[in-house]
């Protein structure tokens, strides 16, 4: 697997961070590990439930009250 690339939507509002996942997505390599950061804590239902639903896997981390990671991997 390559390195992970980081995508940093801190400070951006929903739905940035999705929509900034899903631009990294198009342009991803077969295998690509993402790692996205974000303070909207409303980012936490959207990305969850768009890897649901598009079987990717997600692993979410709660760092703070106003930091979130995600470890993506597509």
């Amino acid at each position: 697997m390559t390195k992970p690339i980081c995508i940093d939507a801190m400070g951006k509002p929903c739905p940035m961070p999705l929509l900034m996942l899903k631009r990294e997505l198009k342009k991803a390599q077969p295998h690509q590990a993402f790692i996205l950061k974000a303070s909207d804590p409303h980012s936490e239902i959207d990305l969850l439930r768009y890897c649901q639903m598009h079987q990717i896997k997600c692993q979410f981390i709660k760092v703070s009250e106003l930091e979130f990671h995600y470890l993506i991997e597509s």
